[in-house]
């Protein structure tokens, strides 16, 4: 089984080895594109380095709708082209890429018009499970049906008797976005790519009108590292156009910010075995199940303020209740969110004036030699972005390059993953563990829970779940520094789990005890875990504060008043 280990000691070699020679290919990024995109070069034989400003995926790679999926309304746009790639994407992932992390989901889309509109849609949801299927990747999803109002209405109780008069049922994907992340920057690393989060780009070096490299600064440790790069990839999604202006040149294309929010809810909020898809006057609305929770989203709304930190407004959250509310029988109140996640899609400016119609095909450009941009896009299709950039970078490589390998490329974690799956009862017997606790393991880990498992067996009282979260098990957030790249507090609750969107406190509570276990791995002292506390605190007030605010420059604001973590002390 291929792993590797991206703990303390293995970023800071990380560090000085892409220092100390010249690498083939330096990815600027750690979103799910610039991950993708250090597999694909590290996985053609290119020496390949991944540098992230902040944390692996804490940008909109973390706070998407979580689905994996070939764009329905896109075909309503006559986007077929979109829309096939996209399906031939879910299906891989699903079968070969990634099955321990990408599992189906079912969606309900209520039919309010009687004939024309089933017909209508059902064209539409035909022709989608035609194209899957037709890709050659349409395996291992059920075919979608025609339900009657009855039962329909057995199939999701929640609806409002009158909100339909039929409905449509088909499958897509979803994945934990952030979780897909780290696990595919550990599968570069495992074939030789260098990663180092929180390592930020603050220039590049040139010779002439090339870029032959960048100055990265360590945000942790402080100093500041030359790399040199045959081939310099800027994947930083909304950060484009900075990233960009660091060369003191105009892109050839700009990159629109647009605002999506969703909100968490308890599962016994909404009454349904189905997760819900319902159309709204601009977009359309996703009920997404999710573990013991529903995801409720998204808005689609021009941001122009703060990238690394969007804020949900109080309009906002009205927004998505007076429409989730407009079809539900028992509606959901402020009261029932859990938690609120607001992320920026990174859309190519130029096409419409409406963030919604922005294209979400993607785009590459060399725009001065030594430097490649790869940009828009959405989270199905990584994969052929980060081809694509590759395949640019290449050209600027004297030497012959193998072709892309990445279809054939399991993520770390697939391979053994359905043996364990079976294996299940046999594991839960062996650790003492409930068999739905090594359920949880292996839909987060694949086969790499038994690294998880083998902590808990040294020190059994890994095994213990948080008491504040009782989700997650205490082995989890050790492993979460120890292997996945986890320097703060705030990557163990908001990305390697989703503690900050699934508990009512947002995490506090669970937030000296996630610090004091995360200690020793990190080297911390008492002085750090209450630096570590006593910042994510004031991170959580300020998002509470924000969500209070009537509108984006006010949520913007109060948002704000929590600074990001310092370094180290």
């Amino acid at each position: 089984m291929r792993t590797a280990t991206l703990g303390p000691a293995q970023r800071a070699e990380a560090l000085a080895r892409m220092a100390e020679r010249e690498l083939d290919v330096l990815v600027v990024g750690g979103g799910v594109v610039g991950a993708g995109t250090a597999l694909d070069a590290a996985t053609r034989g290119l020496a390949t380095g991944l540098v992230e400003a902040r944390d692996w995926a804490s940008g909109t790679s973390s706070r998407s709708s979580k689905l994996i999926h070939g764009g329905l309304r896109y075909l309503e746009m006559l986007d077929f082209a979109l829309v096939r790639e996209a399906l031939k994407e879910r299906g891989l992932l699903l079968a070969r890429l990634a099955p321990h992390l990408v599992r189906p989901v079912p969606f309900l889309y209520p039919l309010t018009h009687k004939g024309w509109e089933r017909w209508y849609a059902g064209s539409g949801v035909a022709l989608y499970d035609g194209m899957a299927f037709s890709s050659g990747h349409g395996r291992g999803l059920p075919m979608h049906r025609h339900l009657s109002h009855r039962r329909a209405l057995r199939v999701a109780p929640c609806l409002k008797k009158d909100a339909l008069v039929g409905a449509l049922q088909y499958y897509d994907a979803q994945m934990d976005d952030a979780r897909y992340v780290a696990t595919l920057v550990r599968t570069a690393s495992a074939y030789g790519a260098e990663a180092a989060n929180r390592a930020r780009v603050i220039g590049f070096l040139r010779e002439g009108e090339r870029v032959v490299g960048a100055r990265v600064q360590d945000v942790e440790a402080g100093g500041e590292y030359e790399i040199r790069a045959r081939q310099i990839v800027n994947a930083t999604g909304v950060w484009t156009d900075d990233t960009q202006a660091l060369i003191g040149e105009r892109g050839q294309f700009h990159v629109r910010a647009s605002k999506g929010i969703h909100l968490v809810v308890p599962k016994d909020r909404i009454h349904s075995t189905t997760g819900l898809i319902l159309r709204t006057e601009k977009s359309v609305l996703f009920v997404i199940p999710w573990g013991r929770h529903w995801i409720v989203g998204t808005t689609d709304t021009d941001w122009d303020l703060d990238k690394a930190h969007p804020a949900a407004s109080s309009a906002d959250i009205d927004y998505l209740l007076e429409h989730v509310n407009s079809v539900l029988a028992v509606p959901l109140t402020r009261d029932d969110v859990e938690g609120v996640y607001a992320g920026l899609r990174p859309l190519l400016a130029g096409e419409s004036d409406a963030t919604s119609k922005l294209s979400r095909e993607h785009t590459v450009a060399h725009p001065v030699p030594g430097l490649v941009v790869v940009a828009g896009g959405k989270y199905t299709t990584y994969r052929v972005m980060a081809k694509d950039a590759v395949d640019e970078a290449v050209h600027g490589l004297d030497q012959r390059v193998a072709d892309c390998v990445t279809e054939d490329i399991p993520l770390v974690g697939a391979e053994g993953y359905k043996a364990m799956w079976n294996a299940r009862a046999r594991i839960a017997a062996d650790t003492g563990l409930h068999v739905a606790r090594v359920e949880h393991l292996l839909n987060r880990y694949g086969s790499l829970a038994e690294e998880v498992l083998q902590m808990i067996v040294t020190d059994p009282a890994l095994g213990a779940p948080l008491p504040a979260a009782d989700d997650y098990l205490k082995a989890e957030v050790v492993y979460a520094c120890s292997h996945e790249g986890a320097r703060h507090l705030d990557d163990v609750l908001t990305r390697r789990t989703r503690i900050s969107i699934e508990t009512f406190d947002r995490g506090t509570r669970s937030a000296r005890e996630v610090a004091t276990l995360m200690a020793p791995a990190l080297g911390w002292d008492a002085s750090q875990i209450d630096k570590e506390v006593e910042h994510y605190e004031k991170r959580v007030e300020a998002e509470r504060e924000s969500q209070r605010q009537p509108d984006d420059l006010t949520a913007d604001a109060a948002r704000l008043g929590a600074p990001d973590i310092a370094p180290l002390l």
